[in-house]
């Protein structure tokens, strides 16, 4: 697992006692291949996951870096749950004849869904927004999910000085604590969960 925020130190450790494969963000992944600890042209296999979220981020710089550095023989994968125009433009710069498999919008919403949005001006709106939807509509249990990391904590903060019961979850925590904070959110503990969007597509409740 080599992401931001944790050792590069143990990263480089894991690397060098060899395994076989490895999970990581596009700007920690990139620093290992140029420090010489992950072995590009070895790689048979390079998957991208949350493409969409990956570009619209602003990765695609070191998303293409790393791919420059593989093989010309790699299979690679790509998987998003929206393919804007620019994405798929993209992909030709690195996919030969890739195999297609793509769904129509309408296909995307669950039947039996209702979405809606509520536009709000400006940044400060937000949380007496979000405070009068739960004082106007009976919810049990919400997901809320936001930007960056610092946008989580400072919510979950004021979420508990207004006295709700919440949580929070974000990829800078350890394994076992998000485990702890699902297994709290699914059986009810906690009525309100709080993550970066990241894990947004990630989360089975």
């Amino acid at each position: 697992m080599c992401v931001g925020g944790t050792s590069v130190a143990a990263d480089i450790e894991a690397l060098n006692r060899g395994v076989h494969i490895v999970v990581g963000t596009p700007g920690r992944v990139t620093d290992m291949i140029q420090r010489g600890h992950i072995t590009s042209q070895t790689l048979r296999i390079f998957v991208l996951d949350e493409a969409d979220e990956m570009l619209s981020m602003g990765f695609k710089e070191q998303i293409l870096t790393i791919f420059r550095t593989m093989p010309g023989n790699i299979q690679v994968g790509l998987f998003s749950a929206t393919m804007p125009d620019d994405m798929l433009k993209m992909t030709e710069e690195f996919m030969r004849d890739p195999f297609k498999i793509l769904v129509d919008k309408e296909s995307l919403t669950l039947e039996g869904i209702n979405q809606y949005y509520v536009a709000i001006e400006t940044e400060q709106y937000k949380f007496e927004t979000l405070t009068d939807l739960y004082d106007n509509i009976d919810i049990q249990q919400a997901m809320i999910y936001a930007n960056t990391k610092k946008k989580v904590i400072e919510l979950g903060e004021r979420m508990a000085e207004a006295d709700f019961t919440c949580s929070i979850i974000h990829g800078d925590q350890e394994p076992n604590t998000r485990e702890s904070i699902m297994k709290d959110f699914r059986t009810g503990s906690t009525r309100v969960l709080i993550s970066t969007d990241l894990l947004a597509r990630g989360i089975d409740v």
